[in-house]
Formats: C-alpha cells, sequence, structure tokens
C-alpha cells in the first residue's frame, strides 16, 4: 500500500506516546479474501505504519481463511479484525482484546491507548473493580458499536479493554457499526457508544463510569445464569 494514512504530525505524536512503552506487543491483524472486506487494505496499512513507530511493537498479518487455525485460536469470525497481544517472556499472550472494523478517526487513539496500556500490562481500573473481575467465573463477551466520528466512543471501547487485560474471563471488542451492519441490526444499535454484553443479555448506552458497567455484567450474568 504505497499511500500513507499518517502524516508526519501524527507520526511523531504517536512515537513520542509509544515512549511510555514498557514490554513488546504483537499486532495480529486479521483480512479476508472471500468476504466483501473494504476495509481491509486500509486497515492492514494503517496498522503496517503504526508499527514502523516503535521496536517493541510487531504486525502479524493473516487471512481468515487461508490462515483457519489461527483465525480459530482467537476466536476470528469476521474481517476486518486486529488483536493486540501481548508479549510475555517471548510468548505471545492473548488478552482478548479486538477491534472488529479499521480504528480511524476518534477509535484511532482508541488503538493507540489500548497499544500503550497492554505494552504496561496494567489495566489502570480502581482496586475494587480490578477485585469484582477476578471473582467473574463465567466468560463475559462486551462488543462496544462505535462510529469513527462519535467522540465519546474511546473511553466505552478502552474500558471493555481493560476489563479484558484485567481478566481472562473478559473478551473487549470494538466494532466498526457501519462496517458490520448486520451485528448493529441485530443488537438493536441506534446510537454510540453502545456496549452488547453476552450478545444481549446485558447492554449500556453511552460511555459510563467503570462501575456501571460492572455492575450490569453482573446483572447479565445473574439473568443468564
Amino acid at each position: 500500500m504505497s499511500e500513507k494514512l499518517l502524516d508526519e504530525t501524527i507520526k511523531k505524536q504517536v512515537s513520542e506516546f509509544f515512549g511510555e512503552m514498557q514490554h513488546p506487543v504483537k499486532l495480529l491483524f486479521f483480512g479476508s479474501h472471500e468476504q466483501n472486506c473494504e476495509y481491509c487494505e486500509e486497515t492492514r496499512g494503517l496498522l503496517e505504519e503504526i508499527s514502523q513507530l516503535s521496536d517493541l511493537i510487531t504486525l502479524e498479518t493473516y487471512d481468515i481463511e487461508n490462515d483457519k487455525d489461527t483465525a480459530s485460536l482467537y476466536n476470528i469470525e469476521y474481517a476486518p479484525v486486529t488483536v493486540v497481544a501481548g508479549v510475555v517472556d517471548g510468548e505471545t499472550r492473548n488478552y482478548n482484546i479486538r477491534f472488529a472494523g479499521i480504528p480511524a478517526g476518534h477509535e484511532f487513539s482508541s488503538l493507540i491507548n489500548t497499544i500503550v496500556m497492554v505494552s504496561k500490562q496494567d489495566s489502570g481500573l480502581s482496586p475494587d473493580i480490578r477485585k469484582q473481575l477476578a471473582a467473574l467465573d463465567h466468560p463475559v463477551l462486551l462488543q462496544v458499536f462505535v462510529t469513527p466520528t462519535c467522540p465519546y466512543c474511546p473511553r466505552a471501547v478502552i474500558l471493555s479493554h481493560q476489563m479484558a487485560l484485567e481478566s481472562p474471563f473478559v473478551v473487549g471488542e470494538m466494532v466498526e457499526a457501519m462496517e458490520f451492519p448486520e451485528l448493529s441490526t441485530r443488537f438493536g444499535v441506534s446510537g454510540v457508544p453502545h456496549t452488547v454484553i453476552n450478545s444481549g443479555d446485558g447492554e449500556v448506552v453511552g460511555a459510563v463510569p467503570e462501575a456501571n458497567l460492572m455492575a450490569e455484567i453482573e446483572r447479565a450474568l445473574a439473568v443468564a445464569a
């Protein structure tokens, strides 16, 4: 991809922010040659540019049809999807942190902040929320529906990623609503950010404090029990 997506000013700012990174991070891009993946090439190009801004970032690219084993390992069913994984003692560590769709517009900041958070291996959540997450014993899927023009969406996306980093039971996934209209329709998404918990057992509309999301997670798990 020859056309650059990031100008020099943005690259300089991101490079400086990446100076806070402490441990390696691996980005795994999943594209598709069979699905109508309008933004696959653009997403891959964006990740290539980002990965060049820090020696601590590596990028691996996969095709969900050609690389079915890897896609299955990370539970990837559609494209484009970006996984932000840690590297601990040379081994890839999957924290179940994902971006479905291109992380453009305001979501670019979500990606950059998530990369640094994973690199620090610290969710930054309050002690109370960490304690509640440590008590989880059932899977929690947080799908945060967003649009690139939504200024409040990054808060909701990053919170889902904080919880995924903190607990192996939590999956935090940004979903770009316009790229995945079938998912948006399925869950009745009309405004963003809209966080869907366990495929509809619970939901939160808007960017809410961590305690509010945690309370809705616990309510959703109780309803499904």
